[in-house]
């Protein structure tokens, strides 16, 4: 496959960073476009992990011998550039999760269930994940609060009039997507911040569809709490950040509890360990914090502003090859306006998981279903779509085998 430059991008260069894009299936080439679920590995993550099994394996902050140090001083570090990617002030506003997910319960159940009553008010919008969106509506019924959403109008944006009418005095909370993972909206969420703040209500981010393409930073949007997730940023699976303002999570208590998270226990009471060993009960997730720090340098060093022009290059081209066609609906903004690098749609008259199957006999890889947003996809009124989404290793030639692949499909159902 002969490769296109995008912009100010090597496409070519990067793509031999990333070993599985070398695969065929039955001499097919792989076409991964799946991104928006999980992204592909470097090399140099990859080797990053195998350093500290080879080289360093050992458990942190419990040693006094050789490995323990240098497996400590490591993932401290790599607690401080993940830090500094987003732009928190230090490593005291980091904490490593399992995820996205495992963040918004880090904060549902450490700050919600203490700080939630009858009478209070969790915002959320109509297009949140349900990492978000189930967490805080189990929290609520546990708790008396309400959960109120922010519309999404027809063109796939939030109803910013309709977002000042609900936050307001009983709001507590709002928690909003950064970037939505079916629509791929770019949501204000500075603007947002400052609408809670004004109601001296808290903020929190879901940026696993941002960090990862583009450059984000936390001080500047006034987040309180923004999560982002490990394997959607070229880095392994089994690790996400928190970050947290420092005051807020100074008065929070544990989310998990047992060895590491301690300052002093006795049989009778325990005390809490400094931010943010607090909240990473045991033995934390030491390779994959490691490799996550080594994604980071990764993508820095090619450029967070050029990917993200690079990832709205391709969603703006696969929705002009999409719009080709008189029988594929496309979801989201329209053509024109900068988004995430995704694009949701449907065929007419076929599903799309038959839509997803057919696909991968021409190894082109996509996501099929409701991609864990189901309310929205019932306010959309369809069961599933079909979604490609795109990451800085993705050319236009394959977006133009997923349209020969979809014009096969076409002719397959009739």
């Amino acid at each position: 496959m002969t490769v296109r430059e995008s912009g100010d991008l090597d496409v070519s260069a990067i793509r031999t960073d990333f070993p599985v894009l070398e695969r065929e299936f039955d001499g097919t080439p792989l076409v991964y476009l799946d991104n928006a679920a999980t992204t592909q590995t470097p090399q140099r993550v990859i080797d990053a992990i195998s350093e500290y099994y080879e080289h360093y394996n050992a458990n942190v902050h419990r040693g006094l011998h050789h490995l323990s140090q240098e497996a400590s001083v490591a993932y401290e570090a790599a607690h401080d550039r993940m830090a500094e990617f987003v732009g928190a002030s230090g490593r005291e506003e980091l904490v490593f999760t399992g995820n996205t997910t495992e963040s918004e319960n880090l904060v549902a159940y450490a700050w919600g269930l203490n700080e939630l009553g009858p009478g209070d008010e969790v915002v959320l919008t109509e297009m949140e994940h349900h990492a978000s969106l189930v967490t805080w509506q189990q929290i609520a019924k546990r708790t008396g609060a309400t959960v109120r959403y922010i519309r999404v109008t027809d063109d796939g944006h939030l109803d910013i009039d309709h977002a000042k009418e609900l936050i307001g005095p009983e709001t507590a909370m709002v928690s909003v997507v950064h970037v939505s993972n079916t629509l791929g909206t770019i949501n204000p969420v500075a603007d947002l911040a400052e609408m809670a703040h004004a109601e001296d209500a808290l903020i929190f981010v879901d940026g696993a569809q941002a960090v990862p393409n583009r450059p984000v930073d936390v001080a500047a949007i006034d987040a309180d709490f923004y999560a982002f997730s490990g394997h959607k940023m070229a880095g392994p699976t089994g690790i996400g950040c928190l970050y947290g303002k420092q005051a807020i999570l100074e008065d929070m208590e544990p989310f998990n509890y047992g060895g590491d998270m301690i300052t002093k226990v006795t049989f009778d009471d325990a005390t809490w360990n400094e931010l943010p060993w607090k909240f990473e009960a045991g033995t934390p997730k030491i390779a994959q914090g490691i490799a996550l720090a080594e994604a980071a340098d990764y993508l820095e060093e090619i450029g967070m502003d050029r990917i993200a022009r690079h990832e709205n290059e391709l969603a703006q081209y696969a929705i002009d090859r999409l719009g080709e066609f008189d029988d594929i609906e496309i979801y989201g903004p329209p053509a024109g306006e900068e988004r995430g690098g995704l694009v949701s749609f449907n065929l007419e008259s076929v599903h799309a998981h038959d839509l997803s199957s057919i696909l991968n006999d021409y190894a082109v890889a996509i996501r099929a279903g409701d991609h864990c947003t189901q309310p929205l996809h019932d306010k959309l009124g369809v069961a599933a779509t079909a979604r490609a989404s795109f990451y800085l290793y993705n050319t236009r030639e394959e977006i133009d085998v997923l349209i020969e692949a979809i014009d096969d499909a076409r002719e397959l159902f009739g």
